[in-house]
């Protein structure tokens, strides 16, 4: 009797786990041989990985950028200029301060451009 009951509690534990996945959503399909059949919808991330690769990415670009056509002494007096603002603009100076990978994009930069 007690493998029957072990059994019975892991159909009923298999059974709890199904029904937390399809109350995230779920999509109806139909087998071949005619039942439809509900199967749980993949929960996707509010912000993909891509979008905040692709934003990192734009960031550091913009960096290379205005650090190679202003020079660093430049870039940082208004960084410099910038800290010295708000809350909101400290932060920004702070986002935009000179890192070694904008400053090593911005000297490649540099020697490509006359």
């Amino acid at each position: 009797m007690t493998g029957k009951q072990l059994e019975f509690d892991q159909r009923v534990n298999r059974l709890s786990k199904k029904h937390a996945k399809l109350s995230r959503g779920y999509r109806a399909t139909m087998r071949k041989d005619g039942l439809v059949v509900m199967k749980p919808q993949r929960v996707k991330s509010a912000l993909p990985l891509k979008v905040l690769l692709m934003c990192l990415l734009g960031l550091f670009a913009f960096k290379t950028f205005l650090l190679t056509s202003l020079g660093p002494s430049g870039y940082q007096y208004r960084v410099d200029a910038l800290n010295e603002g708000t809350s909101v603009e400290q932060a920004g100076a702070w986002v935009m301060q000179i890192d070694p990978v904008s400053l090593m994009l911005s000297e490649q930069l540099a020697r490509l451009l006359p």
